[in-house]
């Protein structure tokens, strides 16, 4: 067990940390932390809920040279949400050494960020977007970066991020410290190492499975037309005090809430579709405890951390099974319990399949479970003309 005083830390970060009510480190900062401060590259494999944004908040905070206003730590993230997330985690461990951080993201008045640029900054966060809009016009100077981490990197390659991190990587064109985090290995991660990393440290931090043992995972098997009901029963039987049910489309998000507020009190949403102020809000309220309920797209299934999260409920189940890993990750975090219920009907038995055998578990069902062999799909029905009907999927989800 790793305690942050026994690291090579400074005071003022040593007491922010004690006031924070951080004494002991994770497993992933007591073994990325030693080598971040020796500015050594590093790629490390670490599941959602481990401590990483402390992980890297803490050191990078002690390496700043307050004396200087420029740019010396540049953070890359996925998500708006994730990003103020970070720039208030850095807030919190260097505000009392003197470490000015602000976040930069789409959605938001570029007029008003540059002139906070302007004001010095020591400790950048940014989306890949308007990083490299800024970039292009000329309102940034990277050129005394000294740390660059990309956090939840498979995330962004799987936005389709990649020429973007890498255009930006290749703008620092100085000798500086590449971090890379990332839930898994896609070889996109491979090729930007290769490419951009000078001999990085290898580090596999997941557990062995995929989800930790304090999360019991639950299914409720129901009909389409019934699985709105369902659900409010089911708030009304287990009265989480915070839980979030996680739905396919921004459609669905707004639908289920309009649906739930007539019924239960304390419900709000959030999805991408939202103007970055309200989504800040709205999430500020929600980790304020002011919301107990939050519909929401996958926007939030990411790197966000909300703590007090009791239940997490999956209204509709993607036919990605990793999808159900990054929601179920919700709850459970620092080894508390959790709970996640996902709702099944008849059409999704199939991706259901996939989710056990990632789990490596049986189905606990709620009630009755399907048939057996309800749920498999045979040959598609000829219809007169001979043609097989078209079978369409759920909408894209878009969060």
């Amino acid at each position: 067990m790793t305690k942050f005083s026994d690291l090579p830390l400074g005071p003022e970060i040593l007491k922010a940390l004690d006031k924070i009510g951080y004494q002991t480190a994770t497993e992933v900062q007591a073994v990325t932390m030693p080598y971040i401060l020796e500015g050594k590259d590093l790629i490390a494999l670490a599941q959602t809920g481990s401590g990483k944004t402390a992980a890297c908040s803490i050191p990078i905070c002690h390496k700043v040279d307050v004396s200087r206003p420029v740019i010396q730590a540049l953070v890359i993230v996925p998500t708006r949400e994730l990003a103020m997330q970070y720039a208030t985690e850095v807030h919190r461990v260097g505000g009392m050494k003197g470490v000015k951080t602000f976040a930069i993201m789409g959605g938001e008045d570029a007029s008003i960020q540059r002139a906070k640029l302007k004001s010095g900054v020591h400790v950048l966060v940014a989306t890949p977007g308007r990083l490299i809009d800024f970039i292009y016009n000329r309102d940034i100077e990277l050129d005394q970066v000294e740390t660059v981490i990309l956090d939840e990197a498979d995330e962004m390659l799987s936005m389709g991020f990649y020429e973007d991190l890498d255009f930006i990587i290749q703008c620092l064109i100085h000798e500086h410290q590449t971090l890379l985090f990332s839930a898994t290995m896609p070889k996109e991660i491979s090729k930007i190492a290769k490419q951009h990393m000078k001999d990085p440290e290898e580090l596999v931090l997941q557990r062995k499975e995929p989800s930790p043992d304090q999360i019991d995972h639950r299914f409720l098997y129901c009909t389409h037309q019934q699985r709105t009901i369902d659900l409010a029963d089911k708030i009304r039987e287990l009265q989480p005090k915070q839980a979030i049910i996680f739905c396919h489309s921004r459609i669905q998000v707004e639908k289920v809430a309009k649906d739930l507020k007539s019924e239960i009190k304390g419900v709000d949403y959030l999805h991408a579709g939202m103007s970055q102020q309200v989504r800040t809000v709205v999430t500020n309220k929600f980790r304020q405890g002011k919301i107990r309920l939050l519909v929401a797209t996958d926007v939030v299934s990411r790197g966000l951390d909300f703590s007090d999260v009791t239940h997490v409920f999956i209204y509709q189940l993607s036919d990605d099974p990793y999808i159900y890993i990054h929601r179920a990750g919700r709850t459970g975090r620092y080894d508390k319990k959790g709970i996640v219920i996902t709702l099944v009907t008849k059409r999704e038995l199939h991706s259901l399949t996939k989710v056990l055998q990632l789990l490596k578990q049986e189905a606990k069902w709620i009630g009755e479970p399907p048939k057996e062999g309800e749920g498999e799909r045979g040959p598609p029905k000829r219809t007169a003309r001979g043609r097989a009907p078209s079978r369409k999927g759920p909408p894209r989800n878009k969060s």
